[in-house]
């Protein structure tokens, strides 16, 4: 079931893409546990909303840890699957002070290495749809400390992990949300949409 929960009107005409960020997440606020990950708890109805997301993007944003991981599985997948095709063929910023450029085999992709906060703000003035953040929690929080994060899309599932990184951990400052939308997945899963 969705909700849509608040209709505040969008910025008149704002020309900047937004920045995206979708992860799963526990209960208890863990987002790098396979206990609360979509090899676990996804469906065939949590990805067409995923790809509905998707489909307003053209751009990803990740981390080195989950370009690897997400490499290693997407890259080899048919362009059939929605995600497939969209990872596969939409550019790729990886930010990085650890990668090169020779190291990065799944392309199209670039490297964020000069000042992180000002190569977003110049890739968010560039034309063309959304940027997407699969995963990358470190990155996420990062963006979201620094007001960088335009949206942020939480698959909350129903389990505590107990131990693990937690999404807002680190964060010292207050970040207002404004919850745009929410969806009851019929395994459990909260799916919520926020503004920030």
């Amino acid at each position: 079931m969705s909700v849509p929960v608040d209709h505040h009107e969008q910025d008149a005409e704002n020309s900047s893409r937004k920045i995206v960020a979708g992860l799963f997440m526990s209960l208890d606020g863990v987002v790098d546990s396979l206990e609360a990950s979509p090899k676990k708890w996804g469906s065939n109805e949590m990805n067409e909303t995923i790809a509905a997301g998707v489909a307003q993007a053209d751009t990803v944003l990740l981390g080195p840890r989950t370009y690897k991981m997400l490499a290693q599985f997407w890259q080899h997948q048919s362009d059939d699957l929605p995600m497939a095709r969209f990872l596969n063929h939409s550019d790729k910023y990886l930010v990085s002070s650890t990668i090169t450029e020779d190291m990065l085999e799944w392309q199209p992709a670039s490297l964020i290495k000069g000042n992180l906060f000002e190569e977003i703000m110049e890739l968010k003035q560039q034309p063309g749809k959304n940027i997407q953040i699969p995963g990358s929690p470190k990155l996420v929080r990062s963006l979201l400390q620094n007001g960088l994060l335009d949206e942020l899309r939480l698959n909350i599932c129903p389990v505590v992990v107990g131990s693990g990184m937690r999404l807002f951990d680190e964060i010292t400052n207050q970040v207002p949300l404004h919850l745009v939308d929410s969806k009851a997945y019929s395994n459990g899963v909260v799916g919520l949409t926020y503004r920030i």
